[in-house]
């Protein structure tokens, strides 16, 4: 059984080395790696051209990060579909090994783990550690979500449940998540081990502004989902972030 993962990146040349050596290192025989650019104009491309486990490449003008990550679900072969973004590694060399394994061994539609946030050019150093835990449907209205770099998708839903929804700019994530699980009852798996390590500074944590950017796409992802969170869910959206910074200390 074969698994795609699709890293999407523009001007990643700093990064993008230890994502390709995180996917080329993996103990699973049957890996699509795909990468989508958009336009690089440093030597990310040359970095790429480095890698012979790499399958696909494509490098054009794109719409934004997430119809980057449609073309590159477009181009997947396999039943499998995990999306690595050019920041992050893999915790290990047996993650997708374990990924697989759990999809041949259950019915499950979805699974996801755990992610650690660690510094810039350490990625020894955690400073937040997400323990998902097992979903609940009634998760999602305390605030809840998986890290979607740990979600891994059989590839057949996305044709019938849709792809990310590039109305939006910040959350099309959180809203196809929400889509997945809440809405369409979909099946997940929560694989409790370290999945992901994420380079801290993504796209909805920059800045306060980017921030409410999020916190207002995250509402518009109930609403064109015809759903309706509880009084205080987006309230609590952000602050079960809280309990990452505590869990990393006891850990």
């Amino acid at each position: 059984m074969k698994i795609s993962i699709i890293t999407v990146c523009r001007n990643a040349a700093e990064t993008i080395k230890d994502t390709l050596d995180s996917v080329a290192g993996q103990t699973w025989p049957e890996i699509e790696h795909i990468i989508v650019d958009g336009l690089s104009d440093d030597n990310t491309l040359d970095i790429v051209a480095g890698y012979p486990h790499v399958s696909k490449v494509i490098s054009e003008k794109d719409d934004g990060l997430y119809h980057a990550m449609n073309k590159g679900i477009g181009l997947a072969t396999g039943e499998i579909i995990g999306i690595l973004n050019a920041d992050d590694v893999y915790a290990s060399k047996h993650v997708l090994h374990e990924i697989m394994c759990s999809f041949h061994d259950s019915k499950m539609d979805i699974i996801y783990g755990n992610l650690v946030y660690v510094l810039r050019h350490d990625l020894n150093k955690v400073i937040r550690y997400w323990k998902a835990g097992i979903y609940k449907k009634e998760n999602f209205f305390t605030g809840w979500s998986p890290p979607h770099p740990t979600f891994f998708v059989r590839n057949t839903l996305y044709k019938q449940y849709g792809l990310y929804n590039t109305r939006f700019k910040i959350a099309a994530d959180y809203e196809l998540m929400l889509r997945f699980l809440l809405k369409n009852s979909l099946n997940p798996f929560y694989l409790d081990m370290l999945i992901v390590k994420m380079r801290i500074g993504g796209i909805s944590s920059r800045s306060i502004r980017l921030r409410l950017i999020a916190n207002r796409e995250d509402r518009i992802a109930w609403e064109v989902n015809g759903l309706k969170p509880h009084l205080f869910t987006l309230i609590l959206k952000p602050l079960t972030k809280l309990k990452q910074f505590i869990f990393k200390w006891q850990k």
